[in-house]
């Protein structure tokens, strides 16, 4: 499992023993079907997101399958337990507009600036994921073919083709950091001390050029935002859905079914609303 799955399943075991203390549970083999239906229901009363509660369920599933190879349980009480159903919603993406204005604020009168703006094109013109792009190393960035190798989830790598504008911003920043005296390893994109990018470090650049030009909604301004508005604008504009998949590095059709369909859909409902017989829009 990828390192943020880890800790999502960490996160939600250790909460829900603390929700077992609480209640007077010490003892894990004495916890029953309807005691992790409890806890579901009670995180549903606190408010929690279904897609919250859902993959509290993945977690606990797998907390009692390894309690369960270890001989610590006899059953698991998650068995045939369903998830919450949840709601489909239409990804949040950046407008036309929007993302015109974010990419023209790095400047390239410094090095952060160059850095920044090379960061952001990349991330839009490519939708890679944020921790794909912190993970780039000079190396694997090649001017000959207009491309770079990233390693996707689950460790294959693919090649990437960039942009005529992003190849440029790119070679751009990759002038200054070659001769950057701070660096302090072989990291595509560094921080002001010279370490390896962070992807909180990332966020708290395009948080930061959001509220310049007034996108102040959490949920675009992070960078997946820009991932998600890469892909909605290449279903907009008739890419199949199995080549948006291949570009988004989903090994699985379906997860690319799941969180963009929907968008296309609706896509496709306001054209149809808007049409007018007659020609006149």
């Amino acid at each position: 499992k990828s390192l943020n799955t880890v800790e999502s399943y960490k996160r939600d075991v250790t909460q829900y023993i603390s929700y077992l203390d609480g209640t007077g549970v010490t003892d894990i083999s004495s916890t029953t079907k309807t005691t992790v239906l409890s806890y579901l229901l009670y995180l549903q009363k606190e408010g929690r997101a279904s897609s919250t509660v859902s993959r509290t369920l993945a977690s606990l599933r797998s907390y009692y399958l390894f309690m369960m190879q270890n001989g610590v349980v006899k059953s698991n009480p998650t068995s045939n337990l369903e998830a919450p159903h949840v709601e489909k919603k239409i990804p949040k993406i950046l407008s036309g507009e929007e993302v015109e204005l974010l990419l023209e604020q790095p400047k390239n009168c410094d090095n952060k600036g160059i850095r920044d703006k090379a960061m952001l094109e990349l991330l839009y013109a490519t939708g890679i994921r944020v921790s794909e792009l912190i993970n780039l190393d000079i190396r694997d960035v090649c001017f000959d073919t207009s491309s770079f190798v990233v390693t996707r989830k689950g460790g294959d790598e693919q090649e990437i083709f960039m942009p005529v504008q992003v190849e440029n911003e790119l070679f751009t920043y990759m002038q200054e950091r070659v001769e950057n005296e701070k660096a302090k390893d072989d990291a595509l994109f560094i921080s002001r001390l010279g370490t390896r990018m962070t992807a909180q470090g990332v966020e708290k650049v395009l948080k930061k050029y959001c509220a310049t030009v007034g996108i102040y909604d959490p949920d675009k301004a992070r960078p997946h935002a820009l991932r998600r508005t890469f892909a909605c604008n290449l279903i907009a504009d008739g890419i199949d859905i199995k080549m948006v998949a291949e570009l988004m590095g989903h090994k699985n059709i379906e997860v690319t079914h799941k969180y963009y369909t929907q968008y296309a859909i609706e896509k496709r409902k306001e054209v149809m609303q808007n049409f007018d017989i007659t020609g006149n829009r």
